[in-house]
């Protein structure tokens, strides 16, 4: 007569071993990765719904004050980039730069380059030979909802020969964002409602 064995047949507990511990392995991944995913999850809700005071207050999401601060400074740079293209001309180029200008603006840059046209501006810069050079440009921005105004300071030269004679122009208008175009409008902004408010030559 055929005893039998109390125990297992071994193959059979190392077989049962070896799927607790892959189990066990493949369940430890799981905790982890979906534990990440949470930790990350959570991490960008917090960002987002952080919040800070502005100078007014006013308590406003840290997401759009940071796309307000970053809208700022695209707009300051696409002011200096527009007064020194517009302003900054001389008797051999300055078709190249005007027409850099007009890729910033709408129909009321183009309205006051035409005015300039008229009056004999550009011929006068060719004529004599002048160079205009722009030295400075000061430019405030202000950003309420869906409006950005600016007002600019510019400071110029216009040289002939030896002769050198120094302005300061201000002007202003108004922001709006259209679709950036590279090279001719990297950051997507566009000069509306242009206009020159004055123009005063200064003493040596």
């Amino acid at each position: 007569m055929k005893l039998k064995s109390p125990y297992k047949n071994i193959y059979t507990v190392l077989q049962l071993n070896r799927w607790v511990v892959l189990a066990s392995i493949i369940g430890s991944v799981i905790t982890t990765v979906v534990s990440l995913l949470m930790v990350i999850k959570l991490h960008k809700e917090t960002i987002r719904n952080a919040f800070v005071v502005s100078r007014e207050g006013d308590v406003i999401p840290l997401e759009i004050a940071n796309n307000r601060e970053n809208l700022k400074i695209e707009a300051l740079a696409h002011l200096e980039k527009f007064h020194r293209y517009f302003y900054g001309l001389e008797a051999g180029g300055y078709k190249t730069q005007i027409e850099k200008a007009l890729w910033l603006g709408d129909s009321s840059v183009d309205e006051v380059y035409r005015q300039k046209k008229m009056e004999g501006f550009y011929n006068r810069l060719v004529q004599y030979a002048l160079v205009q050079q722009v030295k400075e440009v000061s430019s405030e921005v202000l950003i309420q909802d869906d409006v950005i105004s600016f007002k600019c300071r510019v400071l110029f030269e216009i040289s002939r020969g030896t002769v050198t004679d120094r302005y300061e122009l201000q002007t202003s208008g108004e922001l709006m964002q259209v679709k950036r175009n590279f090279p001719h409008n990297p950051h997507g902004l566009l000069i509306k409602g242009f206009f020159e408010n004055s123009l005063q030559k200064l003493e040596p």
